[in-house]
């Protein structure tokens, strides 16, 4: 690969979450059960939604899409960070390195357009319902996604071609449990002003208009609910509504500390705490805040698993 010649570095080092033995086989531990729960509530979602007719809706697609990004979005780090341990190897070859930042920041700007464009479905659903059926076509809501895939893959792709032209000299350990752009930028022995300057210009727009769309999404859902008559359908919208914001301010929060300040005041400790926040804990939150609070989605789900033990029974029976 042509960064890998010119930059002298063949391989990096990821150095994890702590370097204690005691505490890597508690984290190990730690990251694969949130791994698991992760996995296994996004694909419930999926199953939910596949199964049953009535929640083929814009709404149920867009869930359905996001637990799909997510699981893929924990599987970009967390697995590789589970094996490293396990063999007892910290090494990430250059190529794989860059391979893996392109899919994380792939799936965050499809966590960051797929959260914008729910929020727009709630605020027609709440604010405009005559209008509804009209505006979230399936049409519409397939064009929606295929925008958000092109656009991330482009957005990424501009910044992984910055990264590649960089040069990495000696120090090849990244004190990170992936390959994350800020620890690699810190590590080159290049003139990095170029990709700092695009990250500000072109990834910061991408993150901060979404950003603002569910904000004022949101006021205006919560203008529509302080108009409800019943003070209990009130309190259960803003129950919901409220789940919804935290999960957006604690990923946007931490995104934005992370990669759209000066690299001067970054640490190493703080950085990795703050990627581990929106890269494992909010996508196996999603599900719990979005879904699986949701009555349609358990009630489809104990459909399927009623069908199932169904048939696991007669099936006994036969036997």
């Amino acid at each position: 690969m042509r960064g890998a010649n010119r930059s002298g570095v063949s391989e990096f080092l990821l150095l994890g979450l702590s370097r204690q033995p005691q505490q890597q086989q508690l984290l190990f531990v730690l990251f694969l059960t949130m791994y698991l729960a992760t996995v296994l509530g996004n694909l419930l979602i999926l199953l939910a939604v596949g199964a049953d007719s009535r929640l083929h809706t814009p709404m149920y697609f867009f869930l359905s899409t996001l637990s799909f990004v997510d699981v893929c979005f924990s599987s970009t780090t967390v697995p590789k960070m589970l094996a490293n341990h396990i063999l007892g190897s910290q090494s990430i070859s250059f190529s794989a390195c860059l391979t893996q930042m392109y899919f994380v920041f792939m799936f965050v700007d499809m966590d960051n357009f797929l959260l914008a464009v729910m929020a727009y479905d709630r605020f027609v659903a709440i604010c405009r319902p005559l209008h509804y059926t009209t505006k979230m076509t399936p049409q519409r809501c397939a064009l929606l996604v295929a925008v958000s895939w092109v656009i991330a893959n482009l957005d990424v792709l501009l910044h992984t071609l910055l990264m590649a032209r960089l040069s990495f000299c000696a120090d090849n350990a990244i004190p990170h449990f992936f390959c994350d752009a800020t620890p690699l930028l810190t590590l080159s022995c290049s003139d990095t002003r170029l990709n700092e300057v695009m990250i500000l210009i072109e990834a910061g727009p991408i993150m901060i208009a979404p950003f603002i769309c569910i904000l004022v999404s949101y006021v205006f859902i919560t203008w529509a609910i302080l108009r409800v008559p019943s003070p209990k359908g009130r309190w259960k919208a803003f129950s919901t509504c409220g789940s919804h914001l935290v999960v957006v301010f604690l990923f946007y929060g931490t995104i934005i500390s992370l990669y759209f300040s000066p690299l001067s005041s970054h640490s190493a400790k703080t950085d990795v705490a703050t990627a581990v926040m929106f890269t494992v804990v909010t996508p196996m939150l999603n599900p719990f805040i979005y879904s699986l609070r949701n009555k349609d989605i358990k009630g489809a789900l104990g459909k399927v698993l009623a069908r199932k033990w169904a048939k696991v029974i007669m099936e006994g029976r036969h036997f």
